[in-house]
Parts: structure tokens; sequence; C-alpha cells
């Protein structure tokens, strides 16, 4: 139960910062705050308390945890991590050419 309002209380955070914040490092930050908190959500929707899943001829299915939850979210952590440096990255060359990581002051840059 406590799982939960930990989940909303993070993802909403997160969303804050993408919605309210003017620096698009402080957005980039919101976005893997929201990531961080959807991986934690899934796996503790996903455990259920049981063993986990050494490998071990005397262990009874029902009585294991699923792995593919799990593996799920290490590849969702390596997608995250793989977007978050993409998106740094550009805003790193974009304040290289703008001067500025405000998003009210880029917007006026491009050109019809």
């Amino acid at each position: 139960m406590i799982n939960n309002f930990v989940f909303v209380a993070l993802f909403l955070l997160g969303f804050y910062a993408i919605l309210v914040k003017k620096n698009l490092i402080k957005m980039v930050i919101g976005l893997n705050i929201m990531e961080g908190s959807i991986f934690f959500w899934f796996i503790t929707l996903t455990d259920r308390g049981k063993m986990i899943p050494i490998v071990n001829g005397t262990q009874v299915a029902s009585q294991l945890n699923d792995p593919i939850p799990q593996a799920l979210i290490l590849t969702g952590i390596v997608i995250g991590a793989s977007t978050s440096a993409f998106l740094l990255t550009l805003i790193i060359e974009l304040d290289k050419f703008t001067n500025s990581t405000n998003p009210d002051q880029i917007g006026g840059m491009i050109k019809d």
C-alpha cells in the first residue's frame, strides 16, 4: 500500500519538473524520476514474496518469482539511460548554439 503512495509521489514530482521547470536539463531529470518511479512500481507490483529463481532442481516453479519483469526493467533502464544521454548531448549542443537552456528563449530561434 505504501509503495503505491511512493510511486505516485515520485511520478508527480517528475511530472511537475517536466511541466513547470524552465530548464531543459531539469526537464530531463524529471523524466528520469518518472522512469524510476515506473520501474519501482512495476517491480513491486510483480514481486510475489516468493523465492528468487536460482537454478535448483528441487524447487517447484509455482514457488518462484517470475524473472521476466526484472529483465524487462533492466532493458528499460538501459533504454532510459541511452535516451537521457542523447537528450543531454542535444541540450549541450543547443546551448553552444543559442547560449540558453530555457525552452522559451529557444522557441523563436527556428526559421520557417
